[in-house]
């Protein structure tokens, strides 16, 4: 038997409305118990967290239009020990947004190109209030991350 797939979350939060939809993210993704889910700050993951996982979700609030400072950190602070480590790696990005959101997902994927990551799902931007609607889009994005991991789709 294999080892089960690892799917690791990283985010910042501010206002906590991203904290809301990585929490959302999480359930969905344990709904889902063939995969190991890590949740972490951005602040707090490092180059052995994403060296150990298989897939990778992304969560940040839109800062004048871009990605949050802590998750540029998190890039910083991983690229040049990860580099060329984690080509083809699964990546998708939530964000909530107080404007369009596409800047940050522009930037994200930019970097994320850089690392040779493949984007596996459309980006979940929610803009403004956070709705219980929004709040299951993120559980569906968790859970379909991590039941592609673990079924070898990605």
């Amino acid at each position: 038997m294999s080892a089960p797939k690892r799917l690791l979350i990283v985010h910042h939060t501010q206002s906590g409305n991203t904290g809301r939809l990585a929490t959302a993210v999480l359930e969905g993704a344990l709904r889902v118990s063939e995969t190991e889910t890590r949740l972490l700050r951005a602040f707090d993951a490092g180059t052995a967290d994403l060296l150990a996982c298989d897939g990778l979700l992304l969560g940040t609030p839109e800062n004048f239009g871009y990605m949050s400072g802590a998750l540029k950190d998190f890039f910083d602070r991983t690229y040049y020990p990860c580099e060329g480590k984690l080509v083809g790696l699964p990546y998708a990005v939530f964000v909530s947004a107080g404007n369009d959101g596409t800047g940050a997902v522009r930037e994200i994927g930019r970097i994320a190109n850089g690392y040779g990551w493949k984007t596996v799902a459309e980006a979940l931007i929610v803009r403004r209030e956070i709705t219980p609607a929004d709040l299951e889009r993120a559980r569906e994005l968790g859970e379909a991350m991590a039941a592609g991991l673990a079924m070898g789709v990605f």
